[in-house]
């Protein structure tokens, strides 16, 4: 697998934080690519973290913080791996999640303040785009350890 560096650019504050998430994106679902659901499953820890729950914590991480808590919109949200489940499955919806949370941060500005924060400190769009990206470079670090104990591969 080659290593792909981020992507370097002098742009708006918006368009930084979304291109950088972008490429943490795309680095978790290049960990998938070249595996069979069964490699996608297997666990190596005893949090039984896997290539596909990651997948589909993710999916569920940006609806949680983008479509329900920012935006205020009712969403399913759901990542236990079930057994009908398959790694392509879970990064077509993760895919798909991406088109659903960018439009609402495209839509909004970055000092809005969510709307549905359950008790916990206001924060703002911003704050959601920056959590949001150190967690999936945090479970694509992840990815990284687990794609190497399944198979060798390393690479961004």
């Amino acid at each position: 697998m080659t290593d792909r560096k981020p992507p370097r650019l002098a742009g708006d504050e918006r368009n930084t934080l979304l291109a950088l998430l972008q490429y943490q994106r795309e680095s978790l679902v290049r960990k998938m690519s070249g595996i069979d659901d069964d490699a996608a499953r297997r666990q190596f820890v005893t949090s039984g973290t896997t290539l596909l729950w990651l997948t589909k914590h993710m999916a569920r991480a940006e609806l949680t913080w983008i479509v329900y808590r920012f935006a205020g919109e009712d969403v399913a949200l759901d990542d236990e791996v079930r057994a009908d489940d398959t790694i392509a499955g879970a990064i077509d919806f993760y895919t798909a999640t991406w088109a659903r949370t960018d439009e609402v941060v495209k839509r909004s500005e970055l000092d809005d303040i969510a709307e549905r924060l359950d008790g916990d400190t206001p924060v703002d769009l911003r704050w959601v785009l920056m959590h949001l990206l150190e967690e999936t470079a945090r479970h694509a670090g992840h990815a990284d350890i687990l794609r190497e104990m399944i198979d060798g591969q390393t690479g961004r």
